[in-house]
């Protein structure tokens, strides 16, 4: 099984547009940290000053004046003193002029750029993951292969392991370095970084580790099943657009409980806040007065545990209908 799997990987290595894939999940995430890094930066003395210069034209000093008449409409202190309103005013007009939004760790970890690193990494790793297998489907080398390996599980699951193992660790890497390396910029930049917003984020990337493997794996499972690159995409492409829409014909009450979108968001990003209509009482929607006991709050949560079972069970249904079919189907 060792030496098959050895052959599996080399032949990954030598796949050019796997390769393409695996690069694009590291330069792709590079540009959004640099851009994260960019757009977030402190401002300089020099923007400072031109700012500052803004504040001399009539249209500001009628803004600084309004601002000192009436400071609680410009969201300021009414006890700061003339001198502190005038100052505070000061600084709230120069913000419009020079105003950049510091990096948020604890945001980037709960909505930021680090959970579109893991929708950008995990795509690539599922592209990854058909193109490999569909290759062999395409030429026709599947049968070749098998005149040297007959047992047909031992090349599914060497092919399976090889590409979820790539997936695996350059989740990892990408996921990792992108987290500590925001964690590093916010450090040089002497921002506050909240207790444990360092392990969570470290928690989203491990989630988003097994995301990838997962959907570089169920990528090749499906392209085994349907030993086609074009065919597995279609079925990916009509699943996005109309799955939800036919879970929700199919199970109208607490159908979104179901929704594939709201499981994988749970497992990225630790849980999931929807409003499910059909768990509000009846009593919460006649407009009469409702008994003190009756919670009409219609949010449920998906947790990270239950959006893990909904993927897992989806992917090994899935893995089960590639092995079965690899195994009983004709190989052309």
């Amino acid at each position: 099984m060792i030496r098959l799997l050895s052959v599996e990987l080399t032949r990954l290595r030598w796949r050019r547009a796997v390769l393409m894939l695996i690069a694009l999940a590291v330069v792709v995430p590079a540009v959004m940290f640099a851009a994260t890094a960019w757009n977030t930066r402190p401002v300089s003395d020099q923007e400072l000053e031109q700012a500052r210069s803004q504040l001399d034209n009539r249209y500001s000093q009628r803004d600084l004046r309004q601002c000192a008449r009436e400071p609680q409409n410009y969201g300021l202190d009414l006890d700061a003193g003339e001198a502190g309103v005038a100052e505070a005013c000061e600084q709230q007009i120069l913000s419009w002029y020079v105003s950049r939004t510091p990096l948020d760790l604890a945001g980037e970890s709960k909505e930021g750029t680090l959970l579109g690193v893991a929708a950008v990494v995990c795509l690539l790793m599922l592209l990854a993951g058909t193109t490999f297998v569909g290759h062999d489907w395409n030429s026709g080398s599947m049968s070749n292969q098998l005149l040297f390996e007959s047992r047909r599980l031992r090349v599914w699951a060497a092919k399976a392991i090889a590409v979820s193992l790539v997936a695996l660790l350059l989740g990892a890497v990408v996921m990792t370095l992108y987290w500590m390396g925001l964690r590093g910029l916010a450090g040089s930049r002497d921002l506050p970084i909240p207790v444990g917003v360092t392990r969570d984020g470290l928690q989203v990337c491990a989630r988003v580790t097994a995301l990838a493997a997962g959907s570089a794996l169920g990528g090749f499972a499906l392209t085994m099943l349907l030993r086609s690159t074009v065919a597995t995409l279609g079925v990916l492409f009509a699943v996005s657009i109309a799955g939800g829409t036919i879970i929700g014909i199919i199970g109208s009450d607490g159908s979104a409980r179901w929704q594939p979108q709201y499981n994988l968001a749970a497992v990225v990003a630790g849980d999931v806040t929807y409003y499910d209509q059909s768990s509000v009482p009846t009593e919460c929607l006649t407009g009469q007065r409702v008994p003190v006991d009756v919670d009409c709050d219609g949010e449920q949560t998906i947790s990270a545990a239950q959006g893990a079972t909904y993927s897992g069970v989806v992917l090994a249904l899935v893995c089960g209908a590639s092995v079965a079919s690899y195994r009983r189907r004709d190989v052309p």
